[in-house]
């Protein structure tokens, strides 16, 4: 019986349509790829894939639902649809603190605007005015104020005061937004981590324009590669994604995780080139194949990370 790797995605056309071709190409005995079809979803029946790896969940929620179905039928999702909607951007910095990986200083912010359907009410557990002294002594200026859910640098501001931030952050409506300290980097990296073992160390310069992002010229000592590698691996092994972005600013030799919540990150030749574009579809598809051929219908086939596993075994998290 042929086991399906399905692809799900949105406008995106040249990772998708690489990453099928690849994996048919290799014309592996009982592995087949595909672009998802979907007809209907009815509550605990099979997908009718093997692996699905997710590209566009996160913007579509119909899609979301359909794949927590699908995984709990039997399918080996990538990213695991149910930790990728408990996490978030604030978490993830508080993990790191917890396991040993530097971080800029981060706090999380109440939205400007109250949400829909609460009132001032609602807040009475909440200090008016917040601390904003110790808030910016703590983070300091010049800061990044983002949304602490969200990605694609939308909704970013670089603040250099605190009558500066007080103007953005009238501007942010409902969104929950991060403080955070500006971390003045001499080089900057993005890295694929995929199967929470293989790891791709890209120079990026994110104050380039888009298409200009990786084209930067570094070059990294041994001693600093491995340590980058050491702290991509051991972040996505506490999250458990399968397939996300690490983006590390080196400040005085110290990699900071800057952006690790990016379970759908960027892979378009245009974007990342062709080098980079060639080894990200290669791993996946080696990686597809071999969750393809390890999953079965009568087990978990979901990725979840040591942070999930120590919690339920009741275990400290530990450097």
């Amino acid at each position: 019986m042929t086991k399906k790797i399905g692809i799900l995605y949105g406008k995106e056309r040249s990772f998708p349509e690489a990453l099928i071709k690849c994996i048919n190409d290799k014309k592996i005995n009982g592995i087949a790829a595909e672009p998802v079809k979907i007809e209907k979803v009815a509550q605990g029946e099979s997908s009718g894939y093997a692996v699905i790896i997710d590209r566009i969940s996160q913007d579509v929620p119909f899609y979301r639902a359909f794949l927590k179905n699908a995984a709990i039928s039997g399918t080996a999702v990538i990213n695991n649809p149910f930790w990728w909607s408990a996490d978030e951007k604030f978490f993830n910095n508080a993990l790191a603190t917890k396991i040993g990986v530097p971080v800029p200083k981060t706090v999380i912010l109440p939205s400007r605007e109250l949400p829909d359907d609460t009132s001032s009410e609602s807040f009475s557990n909440l200090a008016y005015p917040l601390d904003w002294k110790g808030i910016f002594e703590y983070v300091g200026f010049p800061a990044y104020m983002k949304p602490f859910a969200g990605g694609g640098w939308k909704h970013v501001y670089k603040l250099n005061t605190m009558e500066e931030f007080f103007e953005r952050h009238a501007e942010t409506g409902q969104l929950v937004m991060l403080l955070q300290e500006e971390i003045v980097f001499e080089e900057y990296y993005r890295c694929y981590c995929i199967g929470r073992k293989h790891v791709r160390i890209m120079p990026y310069e994110p104050r380039n324009p888009h298409h200009l992002r990786y084209v930067a010229d570094h070059n990294p000592s041994k001693k600093l590669l491995k340590t980058m590698e050491e702290i991509v691996l051991k972040i996505n092994q506490y999250l458990g994604y399968d397939f996300n972005t690490v983006e590390l600013a080196v400040r005085d030799g110290i990699p900071y995780a800057i952006d690790f919540c990016n379970p759908a990150p960027d892979a378009d030749l245009k974007s990342v080139g062709q080098e980079n574009f060639d080894w990200v579809v290669e791993t996946a598809a080696n990686y597809a194949i071999e969750t393809a051929q390890q999953s079965t219908t009568s087990t978990d086939n979901l990725s979840w990370g040591e942070y999930i596993r120590k919690s339920v075994n009741r275990k400290p998290l530990k450097p």
